[in-house]
């Protein structure tokens, strides 16, 4: 067979002269054997419950007895539940072959009992194994009845069973020629609607029994990698800062002293005296520079008191006129402040150079899950992610964080920069 599952032999045209309606035959009786007892244990938990609503629709309270069983019930449902679920999974898996041939890789489960209840595989096994307890037993008690109609309808020339229809009874013989004729119009039929059936439960256990999406695995792993990318980069920058605070700055700042004094010592008229004041003015010129890009990497103000305090520094540097106003409750994580501060930075510089306002406004507010950044200006409007204003930066920056950027910019002004924050516990 070139066909690897029962949904597509279903479209094909010699799909009756294949052995699919057989394996689908096969795979729908085994899961009534494995449906079986599954139905009959959920039925004595769900007892108790519906014994106790039956007695409040009728006006009455249940009995203190009543009660403690669906107590019971419940704590064994709960509790047993995942532990039935998994084994039963496993062999749905493997009865799958029968219409499915196409490998379905199981969810790897985590060592210790708390992992395992905490596991979206487990609840995903769970919701399977309940499916199949509840919706088996009118779904095989329908196709019973329509299997034994269909061999009673085969079966009627031959005096197999008696058929009234109103007036016509049919006992057998020539009278019957009709209802077989019938009966085998519809074999096609039933045995296509009993690989539907197949099809369908084999598409379920496929989607809740694998280990998930492929597609939405790699995205998954695809996130995390960009995370940890992010968080490698900050610790990485925040390395260079404290070397060029603690080494480099340092340095400079003892050669400047020390162009200082041998200036000092050095009388006025030598021929060194002009390189050495021009060689000291450019050293503190450099240790300007250098301070202002150590405080580019991550400003010390924003290590010791916060983002608050690091945003109302950044709106007092800026050529706008900017409002900061804060609310958080309690101190996001590092790399959230980080993140925050340096969309702000990168924001009002915009506004400084691109959008014309003369006053922009920063609100960033925080009640410990999340962040949330604000900075709206006056200015003319029109930002667009295309033309290279740092605004895809900004986004891929907040995608890295779990965070999402929202923009607002019409044609005329204002602009909205809203940037939403998760905080991890």
């Amino acid at each position: 067979m070139s066909t690897t599952n029962l949904s597509a032999a279903l479209r094909q045209r010699r799909y009756l002269l294949t052995s699919w309606p057989w394996r689908s035959a096969a795979f729908l009786s085994t899961t009534a054997v494995v449906a079986a007892p599954l139905s009959f244990g959920l039925t004595l938990l769900l007892l108790p419950l519906l014994v106790s609503g039956r007695r409040i629709a009728h006006g009455d309270l249940p009995t203190p007895a009543i009660l403690f069983l669906v107590v019971v019930a419940a704590v064994l449902l709960a509790a047993g539940a995942p532990l039935v679920a998994l084994p039963v999974a496993a062999l749905e898996r493997r009865r799958l072959r029968l219409v499915d041939r196409r490998p379905l890789r199981g969810a790897t489960h985590p060592a210790g009992l708390a992992a395992l209840f905490r596991a979206e595989a487990t609840w995903r096994a769970v919701l399977y194994t309940t499916l199949l307890a509840l919706l088996a037993p009118p779904v095989f008690f329908a196709a019973f009845l329509a299997l034994l109609a269909e061999v009673l309808m085969i079966g009627s020339p031959f005096g197999v069973g008696t058929w009234q229809f109103g007036n016509y009874t049919v006992h057998g013989g020539s009278r019957g020629l009709p209802l077989c004729l019938l009966g085998i119009v519809l074999v096609p039929v039933l045995l296509y609607l009993a690989g539907a059936l197949a099809a369908g439960q084999a598409m379920l256990a496929r989607r809740l029994l694998g280990a998930g999406d492929p597609l939405r695995d790699q995205l998954s792993e695809v996130s995390q990698s960009r995370a940890r990318l992010a968080d490698a980069f900050d610790a990485e920058r925040r390395r260079i800062e404290r070397d060029l605070h603690d080494g480099a700055q340092h340095r400079l700042t003892s050669l400047t002293l020390h162009l200082g004094m041998a200036r000092l010592d050095l009388p006025e008229d030598s021929p060194a005296a002009g390189p050495l004041g021009l060689a000291h003015t450019q050293a503190k010129e450099l240790m300007v520079v250098l301070r202002d890009l150590v405080h580019g990497i991550r400003p010390q103000v924003l290590t010791d008191l916060g983002l608050p305090a690091a945003l109302r520094e950044l709106a007092g540097s800026s050529p706008v006129p900017v409002t900061v106003e804060a609310a958080i409750a309690a101190r996001p994580p590092e790399s959230i402040e980080t993140t925050a501060y340096f969309v702000a930075a990168e924001a009002l510089t915009n506004v400084a150079r691109h959008a014309h306002a003369t006053e922009a406004r920063v609100r960033v507010r925080g009640d410990g899950t999340r962040v949330e950044l604000e900075i709206e200006d006056n200015g003319r409007g029109g930002a667009d992610p295309q033309t290279g204003s740092g605004l895809t930066g900004l986004a891929d920056r907040v995608a890295a964080a779990g965070g999402r950027l929202l923009l607002a910019s019409p044609a005329g002004g204002p602009t909205l920069l809203r940037v939403e924050l998760p905080c991890p516990r």
